[in-house]
């Protein structure tokens, strides 16, 4: 970096509050880590509206203490004052030779303007900043993003706009569409969005003043030096959540807030998280398997979805990452498999390489469901029945025998059921699970909630319209763009879309199929929560399906029936994979 601004601390020259000027005259705020010695280097980028000075030990103590606990490799080898939600630690890349810039984005942190989450206007400023970077004289012109969650999902959106100094970017635990991935499950609307714009953004909005917290290491106010009254605040940001209601389909308000698969070209590494079911697994194999770029890989891993972020893992797979494509360096990446796995078992993951997803040794397997003895099995049911449940209850369960040999299941995985209605619609809550010999259900430490289930999908019925050209067999793809009411007692089939997973199932454990008219819960209390999030944590997490504007009772309250036998051959489609040979 030039050694004109700034200040020398920490083995870094920071500069903070930088100033990026944006195609419309508003000014953003950046902080700008980079070596001491003048030069020309990589750029790791990241935009979003947590607020760049805010500690993430302070803004997010539960998930620090958590991690560092666990993970001793996070704190170590950095005084961690830099440590920031979701972003890189700049002490554990700037004396790598990189320039780590932090922009508050548009109404957050420092940043004043009207706050809009992923709007197209952010998506500009995005592009702007990109290409503020990429020409700065501290800069070697190759622009990098990298983040967690919010910090990967706009990643996709800016790289539709293909800024030309963005040279590749790294996608962690980023969900892509809008309305699939985040808003809509199936068509039912997640409260995710409202809640985490009030504990997560309202929280550090541009104009809070002293009403907000201080960077601990400068000691300036995190959002913004003036401080608004609460009108001034409202009327400088979106009425978030009343607006995702307001959109129930996936009309333009979606489309605009979600990437262009073939306008993303740009080198990127794609990670996952097995237990992420609600918003942090899905985009990211959406986006390897239908994003244009030649250059791409998969990772999917488990546990909390910060945590290996910083951990050595993380931090190495990233850096190899990065400095072959910002630094020219020859050091094997070009032949690193396409895809990295962690692949699950109930008591710890084992890493294993491959080359394509979904896996090409993948055995398509079949289990059908049985209505009359609530079974799981390989044969469809020889006889016609029916098992009704309360539409907004806890439903029914089909389990298996138990299994002879160990089996893993990894890959995305699909479900098919034929159901009526007493009403004009039904929510659909398919959840896939694993039970011990003696029938203890088994769940895992997920990317939110400790109890988490294997695998989730989501329908609402009359939103079972099928897109022919991106369906397949393993992945229904809906199309959401229109209601297709049911009549009272009237037979639909529904071809429902479990999100990708990974579990070894042990010999003799069983596993299960749940149809259910509400969320999973692992229990009706667990103690489990975190400070950033309203709800107990009871085996969804943040991701809950409970806002009664969307799920009325006249219409969603009465009575589900599902349908099995020859007529209606209601079955799960599992991805079984074989050993290697």
């Amino acid at each position: 970096m030039t050694a004109a601004a700034g200040e020398v601390r920490d083995g870094m020259r920071i500069e903070w509050d930088v100033p990026i000027t944006m195609d419309d005259g508003l000014v953003l705020s950046a902080d700008i880590f980079g070596p001491i010695a003048a030069g020309r280097y990589p750029v790791i980028l990241s935009y979003g509206p947590y607020a760049k000075g805010l500690a993430f030990q302070e803004g997010y103590p539960s998930a620090w203490n958590r991690m560092v606990t666990e993970h001793p490799d996070v704190a170590a080898g950095s005084t961690n004052q830099y440590q920031s939600w979701e972003v890189v630690d700049p002490e554990k890349w700037v004396p790598e030779g990189y320039v780590c810039v932090r922009v508050d984005s548009r109404g957050a942190g420092r940043s004043p303007g009207f706050i809009d989450p992923f709007s197209p206007r952010e998506t500009r400023d995005f592009y702007e900043c990109i290409e503020w970077a990429g020409v700065q004289p501290w800069s070697n012109g190759k622009v990098g993003l990298n983040g967690i969650s919010y910090y990967g999902i706009n990643q996709w959106q800016v790289a539709t706009l293909q800024p030309p100094h963005l040279t590749a970017m790294c996608i962690w635990e980023g969900s892509a569409d809008w309305y699939r991935d985040m808003t809509h499950h199936g068509g039912i609307l997640s409260t995710f969005w409202a809640n985490w714009y009030d504990m997560q953004v309202k929280t550090v909005q541009y104009g809070l003043g002293e009403r907000g917290p201080r960077n601990r290491v400068t000691g300036a106010l995190v959002c913004g030096d003036v401080t608004l009254s609460d009108r001034e605040l409202a009327a400088n940001r979106a009425d978030f959540g009343d607006t995702i209601l307001a959109h129930p389909l996936d009309d333009q308000y979606h489309r605009e807030r979600s990437p262009q698969w073939d306008k993303v070209t740009v080198p990127f590494l794609s990670t996952a998280n097995w237990g992420g079911q609600g918003l942090h697994p899905r985009g990211n194999y959406e986006g390897f398997t239908r994003a244009a770029a030649k250059n791409k890989w998969l990772e999917a891993h488990g546990i909390e979805h910060w945590t290996h972020f910083y951990t050595d893992y993380g931090v190495n797979l990233q850096k190899r990452f990065f400095a072959h494509f910002l630094k020219g360096e020859k050091n094997g990446w070009d032949k690193q498999p396409k895809v990295q796995l962690q692949v699950r078992h109930p008591d710890r993951f084992e890493e294993r390489l491959e080359n394509e997803w979904p896996l090409a040794r993948t055995q398509w397997t079949t289990q059908h469901l049985h209505g009359r003895s609530s079974q799981l099995l390989p044969a469809p049911a020889q006889s016609a029945s029916t098992v009704s449940f309360a539409a907004l209850g806890d439903g029914a369960s089909f389990i298996s025998p138990p299994l002879e040999t160990a089996t893993e299941i990894t890959g995305p995985i699909a479900a098919r059921l034929f159901v009526s209605s007493s009403t004009s619609d039904a929510d659909l809550f398919v959840i896939f699970r694993i039970y011990t010999p003696d029938l203890r259900e088994i769940t895992f430490m997920g990317a939110i909630d400790p109890h988490t289930p294997v695998a989730q999908g989501w329908l609402r019925a009359s939103h079972r319209k099928l897109d022919p050209q991106l369906s397949t067999d393993c992945r229904p793809y809906h199309t959401h763009d229109e209601k297709q009411p049911l009549k009272a007692g009237e037979i639909v089939q529904l071809d429902i879309e479990l999100w990708p997973t990974s579990i070894v199932v042990p010999a003799r454990h069983r596993i299960a199929i749940t149809v259910r008219g509400r969320d999973y819960e692992y229990a009706k209390s667990t103690g489990a929560r975190l400070s950033n999030f309203k709800n107990e944590l009871l085996g969804c997490g943040p991701f809950l399906h409970n806002e009664p504007r969307d799920r009325p009772a006249d219409i969603f309250g009465g009575t589900t029936t599902l349908h099995f036998g020859p007529e209606h051959p209601s079955f799960v489609f599992l991805p079984v994979i074989p050993p290697k040979q």
